[in-house]
Protein backbone atom coordinates (compact mmCIF):
# COMPACT_ATOMS: atom_id res chain seq x y z
CA UNK A 1 0.00 0.00 0.00
CA UNK A 2 1.42 3.17 -0.98
CA UNK A 3 1.81 6.40 1.34
CA UNK A 4 -0.80 7.96 -1.04
CA UNK A 5 -3.69 5.18 -0.07
CA UNK A 6 -2.91 5.07 3.81
CA UNK A 7 -3.24 8.89 3.63
CA UNK A 8 -5.90 9.94 1.41
CA UNK A 9 -9.75 9.91 2.94
CA UNK A 10 -12.00 7.22 2.32
CA UNK A 11 -13.90 9.09 -0.67
CA UNK A 12 -17.71 8.85 -1.22
CA UNK A 13 -19.79 9.86 -4.04
CA UNK A 14 -23.45 10.51 -3.21
CA UNK A 15 -25.89 11.85 -5.97
CA UNK A 16 -29.91 11.96 -6.99
CA UNK A 17 -30.12 11.58 -10.56
CA UNK A 18 -33.01 11.28 -12.88
CA UNK A 19 -34.24 8.22 -14.59
CA UNK A 20 -32.15 8.88 -17.61
CA UNK A 21 -28.74 9.57 -15.50
CA UNK A 22 -29.14 13.78 -15.63
CA UNK A 23 -27.83 15.66 -12.35
CA UNK A 24 -30.37 18.68 -13.46
CA UNK A 25 -31.40 20.18 -16.68
CA UNK A 26 -29.58 21.68 -19.46
CA UNK A 27 -29.20 25.07 -18.18
CA UNK A 28 -27.66 23.46 -14.75
CA UNK A 29 -31.01 24.48 -12.89
CA UNK A 30 -31.41 22.88 -9.68
CA UNK A 31 -33.93 19.89 -9.75
CA UNK A 32 -36.13 18.20 -6.77
CA UNK A 33 -35.30 14.41 -8.13
CA UNK A 34 -35.26 12.78 -4.88
CA UNK A 35 -38.27 13.30 -1.73
CA UNK A 36 -37.69 13.46 2.31
CA UNK A 37 -36.16 10.44 2.79
CA UNK A 38 -33.38 10.56 0.57
CA UNK A 39 -32.70 14.13 1.78
CA UNK A 40 -32.49 12.50 5.66
CA UNK A 41 -30.16 9.49 4.13
CA UNK A 42 -27.82 12.43 2.45
CA UNK A 43 -28.17 14.72 6.05
CA UNK A 44 -27.05 11.09 8.13
CA UNK A 45 -23.97 10.81 5.55
CA UNK A 46 -23.17 14.46 5.67
CA UNK A 47 -23.04 13.66 9.79
CA UNK A 48 -21.05 10.93 9.59
CA UNK A 49 -18.38 12.95 7.47
CA UNK A 50 -15.35 14.57 8.36
CA UNK A 51 -15.47 16.93 5.18
CA UNK A 52 -17.88 17.15 2.04
CA UNK A 53 -16.59 18.50 -1.32
CA UNK A 54 -18.09 20.09 -4.57
CA UNK A 55 -17.11 21.69 -7.32
CA UNK A 56 -17.23 25.29 -8.30
CA UNK A 57 -20.26 24.54 -10.75
CA UNK A 58 -22.33 23.16 -8.17
CA UNK A 59 -21.72 26.55 -6.28
CA UNK A 60 -22.59 28.81 -8.96
CA UNK A 61 -25.33 26.82 -10.08
CA UNK A 62 -27.10 25.91 -6.71
CA UNK A 63 -25.54 27.55 -4.25
CA UNK A 64 -25.61 25.16 -1.42
CA UNK A 65 -24.63 25.77 2.35
CA UNK A 66 -23.87 21.90 2.89
CA UNK A 67 -24.29 22.18 6.38
CA UNK A 68 -26.19 19.04 8.59
CA UNK A 69 -29.72 20.35 8.94
CA UNK A 70 -30.53 17.69 11.72
CA UNK A 71 -30.40 19.43 15.35
CA UNK A 72 -30.13 15.69 17.20
CA UNK A 73 -27.31 15.36 14.52
CA UNK A 74 -25.19 18.45 15.26
CA UNK A 75 -25.71 17.75 19.24
CA UNK A 76 -24.50 14.05 18.39
CA UNK A 77 -21.60 15.73 16.22
CA UNK A 78 -20.84 18.33 19.40
CA UNK A 79 -21.10 15.12 22.18
CA UNK A 80 -18.19 13.44 20.36
CA UNK A 81 -15.69 16.58 20.48
CA UNK A 82 -16.39 16.85 16.69
CA UNK A 83 -16.95 20.56 15.11
CA UNK A 84 -21.06 20.79 14.45
CA UNK A 85 -20.53 20.63 10.86
CA UNK A 86 -18.13 19.28 8.35
CA UNK A 87 -14.96 21.06 6.73
CA UNK A 88 -16.66 22.36 3.68
CA UNK A 89 -14.69 21.90 0.69
CA UNK A 90 -14.58 23.57 -2.92
CA UNK A 91 -12.57 22.28 -5.73
CA UNK A 92 -12.10 26.14 -7.96
CA UNK A 93 -9.04 26.36 -10.00
CA UNK A 94 -9.61 29.40 -11.08
CA UNK A 95 -10.79 30.79 -7.52
CA UNK A 96 -14.78 32.00 -9.21
CA UNK A 97 -16.44 31.22 -5.73
CA UNK A 98 -18.60 34.00 -4.94
CA UNK A 99 -17.34 36.01 -1.59
CA UNK A 100 -21.09 35.88 -0.61
CA UNK A 101 -21.72 32.14 -1.81
CA UNK A 102 -23.71 30.41 1.06
CA UNK A 103 -20.93 27.61 2.25
CA UNK A 104 -18.81 30.62 2.89
CA UNK A 105 -20.86 31.90 5.38
CA UNK A 106 -23.74 29.85 6.21
CA UNK A 107 -23.11 27.74 10.18
CA UNK A 108 -20.38 27.90 11.67
CA UNK A 109 -16.68 25.14 10.49
CA UNK A 110 -13.99 25.70 8.31
CA UNK A 111 -13.95 25.90 4.78
CA UNK A 112 -11.29 25.35 2.29
CA UNK A 113 -11.01 26.52 -1.40
CA UNK A 114 -8.74 24.30 -3.27
CA UNK A 115 -7.15 26.55 -6.52
CA UNK A 116 -4.84 25.91 -9.46
CA UNK A 117 -1.41 27.94 -10.12
CA UNK A 118 -3.15 29.34 -12.50
CA UNK A 119 -6.08 31.61 -10.24
CA UNK A 120 -5.46 35.26 -10.31
CA UNK A 121 -4.03 36.50 -7.31
CA UNK A 122 -6.62 39.10 -6.37
CA UNK A 123 -9.51 36.53 -6.40
CA UNK A 124 -7.79 34.12 -4.33
CA UNK A 125 -7.20 37.57 -2.10
CA UNK A 126 -10.61 38.24 -1.69
CA UNK A 127 -11.48 34.97 -0.46
CA UNK A 128 -8.26 34.59 1.69
CA UNK A 129 -10.85 36.10 5.00
CA UNK A 130 -13.71 33.55 4.64
CA UNK A 131 -11.39 30.12 3.85
CA UNK A 132 -8.28 28.32 4.18
CA UNK A 133 -6.71 28.52 0.75
CA UNK A 134 -5.30 25.58 -0.79
CA UNK A 135 -3.16 25.74 -3.96
CA UNK A 136 -2.01 22.66 -6.23
CA UNK A 137 0.37 22.58 -9.06
CA UNK A 138 -0.78 23.00 -12.30
CA UNK A 139 -3.32 24.85 -14.20
CA UNK A 140 -6.17 22.51 -12.79
CA UNK A 141 -6.88 21.15 -9.18
CA UNK A 142 -4.63 17.99 -8.53
CA UNK A 143 -6.86 15.70 -6.83
CA UNK A 144 -4.49 13.45 -5.60
CA UNK A 145 -2.50 15.91 -4.41
CA UNK A 146 -5.39 17.67 -2.74
CA UNK A 147 -6.73 14.46 -1.07
CA UNK A 148 -3.21 13.86 0.34
CA UNK A 149 -3.67 17.38 1.71
CA UNK A 150 -7.12 16.56 3.41
CA UNK A 151 -5.86 13.27 4.65
CA UNK A 152 -2.42 15.15 6.51
CA UNK A 153 -5.36 17.39 7.98
CA UNK A 154 -7.12 14.63 9.87
CA UNK A 155 -9.83 14.16 7.15
CA UNK A 156 -10.97 10.55 6.89
CA UNK A 157 -14.10 10.45 5.47
CA UNK A 158 -14.80 12.44 2.61
CA UNK A 159 -18.50 12.98 1.07
CA UNK A 160 -19.04 13.92 -2.64
CA UNK A 161 -21.96 15.75 -3.96
CA UNK A 162 -21.13 16.67 -6.98
CA UNK A 163 -20.84 17.91 -9.91
CA UNK A 164 -20.31 15.63 -12.45
CA UNK A 165 -17.10 17.14 -13.76
CA UNK A 166 -15.72 16.96 -10.10
CA UNK A 167 -16.97 13.38 -9.85
CA UNK A 168 -15.71 12.10 -13.09
CA UNK A 169 -12.31 13.72 -12.28
CA UNK A 170 -11.86 11.76 -9.00
CA UNK A 171 -13.34 8.47 -10.65
CA UNK A 172 -10.52 8.91 -13.64
CA UNK A 173 -7.74 9.30 -10.79
CA UNK A 174 -9.08 6.20 -9.17
CA UNK A 175 -9.77 8.22 -5.96
CA UNK A 176 -13.35 7.13 -5.25
CA UNK A 177 -14.12 4.31 -2.94
CA UNK A 178 -17.87 4.32 -2.95
CA UNK A 179 -20.67 5.64 -4.87
CA UNK A 180 -24.49 6.14 -3.98
CA UNK A 181 -26.90 7.34 -6.51
CA UNK A 182 -30.74 7.97 -5.70
CA UNK A 183 -32.72 6.90 -9.32
CA UNK A 184 -35.80 9.25 -9.07
CA UNK A 185 -38.72 8.58 -11.34
CA UNK A 186 -38.70 11.65 -13.98
CA UNK A 187 -37.32 11.73 -16.83
CA UNK A 188 -35.15 15.34 -17.31
CA UNK A 189 -33.67 14.59 -21.49
CA UNK A 190 -31.55 16.75 -23.02
CA UNK A 191 -27.77 15.65 -24.65
CA UNK A 192 -26.07 18.94 -22.92
CA UNK A 193 -27.60 18.01 -19.52
CA UNK A 194 -25.07 17.36 -16.76
CA UNK A 195 -24.45 13.86 -16.05
CA UNK A 196 -22.92 11.54 -13.03
CA UNK A 197 -19.32 11.83 -14.75
CA UNK A 198 -18.92 14.40 -17.53
CA UNK A 199 -15.96 15.33 -19.16
CA UNK A 200 -14.42 13.63 -22.14
CA UNK A 201 -15.37 9.91 -20.51
CA UNK A 202 -13.25 6.77 -21.72
CA UNK A 203 -12.94 5.37 -24.79
CA UNK A 204 -11.37 1.67 -23.80
CA UNK A 205 -13.12 -0.79 -21.95
CA UNK A 206 -10.07 -1.32 -19.69
CA UNK A 207 -10.52 2.54 -18.75
CA UNK A 208 -13.92 1.83 -17.35
CA UNK A 209 -14.28 2.48 -13.66
CA UNK A 210 -15.64 -0.99 -12.81
CA UNK A 211 -18.12 -1.31 -9.82
CA UNK A 212 -19.43 -4.23 -7.56
CA UNK A 213 -23.02 -3.84 -6.70
CA UNK A 214 -23.59 -3.54 -2.55
CA UNK A 215 -27.13 -2.76 -1.97
CA UNK A 216 -30.62 -1.76 -3.74
CA UNK A 217 -33.65 -0.50 -1.92
CA UNK A 218 -36.31 1.23 -2.61
CA UNK A 219 -36.56 4.65 -1.83
CA UNK A 220 -39.60 7.79 -1.83
CA UNK A 221 -40.61 7.36 -4.99
CA UNK A 222 -37.25 6.25 -6.93
CA UNK A 223 -34.42 3.79 -6.27
CA UNK A 224 -31.06 3.86 -4.27
CA UNK A 225 -28.58 2.12 -5.71
CA UNK A 226 -24.84 1.80 -3.63
CA UNK A 227 -21.69 0.43 -5.13
CA UNK A 228 -18.09 -0.29 -4.48
CA UNK A 229 -15.80 0.58 -6.80
CA UNK A 230 -13.71 -2.68 -7.69
CA UNK A 231 -9.91 -2.19 -6.27
CA UNK A 232 -8.17 -3.88 -8.54
CA UNK A 233 -9.36 -1.02 -11.80
CA UNK A 234 -8.39 1.60 -10.59
CA UNK A 235 -5.28 3.21 -9.57
CA UNK A 236 -5.36 4.69 -6.06
CA UNK A 237 -8.61 3.36 -5.23
CA UNK A 238 -7.61 1.48 -2.24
Amino acid sequence: MSRKERIRPFVLVNVAVSADGKLSTRERRQVKISGPDDFDRGDIIKSGADAIMVGIGTVLADNPSLTIKSAERIQERLSQGRPEHPVRVVVDSLARTPPDAKILHKGPGQRIIVVSENAPPSRIEGLRPLATIITTPGDRVDLAFLLEELGKQGIRRLMVEGGGRLISSLFAAGLVDQLSMFIGNMIIGGENAPTLADGEGWIREEEFTRLDLAGVQTLDEGVLISWNVRRDTRTGSG
